[in-house]
């Protein structure tokens, strides 16, 4: 396991369609651990393959309630709306406000290939949302919340 190095906002990778998985091999054991090693060792609660350069359906996160792994992960349910401060490994520094799903329900494939599904609602279906709009060439900076619902700086 390696700790891999997290591509940053401007790298033209950011804006591109992953791939579907259709090999479960090693390859896709070794990125799924080094991606968990990457996340955790810059203290973040998700991270997709194409954060580590990989243009791959897969995604790994760990809201605080124990971590997954998303394989060709897909949002098949959305419900309620959350504006809540976010920020991004690939963005370091930078917060804003997003509207997102207040719940969401993801149907994914594990390691092994098998389908399960998975439902998150607060800061875990906002996790899943970032993490998966990473996977077809969003940043959290293409779903900011109106200026309104932006925070104000103490001038202003």
């Amino acid at each position: 396991m390696a700790i891999r190095n997290i591509v940053k906002i401007g790298d033209p990778i950011l804006k591109k369609t992953s791939r579907e998985v259709v090999k479960f091999d090693d390859r896709l054991f070794t990125l799924l651990d080094d991606m968990k090693d990457t996340m955790y060792k810059a203290d973040g609660v998700g991270l997709a393959a194409v954060q580590v350069g990989v243009l791959k359906r897969v995604v790994v996160l760990d809201c605080g309630d124990g971590y997954l792994e998303l394989i060709n992960p897909e949002i098949t349910h959305r419900e309620g709306e959350q504006v809540e401060m976010e920020g991004c490994l690939s963005l370091p520094g930078e917060y804003a406000n997003t509207i997102r799903p207040e719940k969401v329900k993801v149907k994914a494939q594990n390691r092994e290939g098998k389908w399960c599904l998975y439902s998150g609602e607060g800061l875990k279906a906002r996790c899943f949302c970032h993490e998966i709009d990473h996977l077809d060439g969003f940043v959290f900076t293409d779903r900011l919340a109106p200026p309104e619902l932006q925070p104000q700086d103490e001038k202003g």
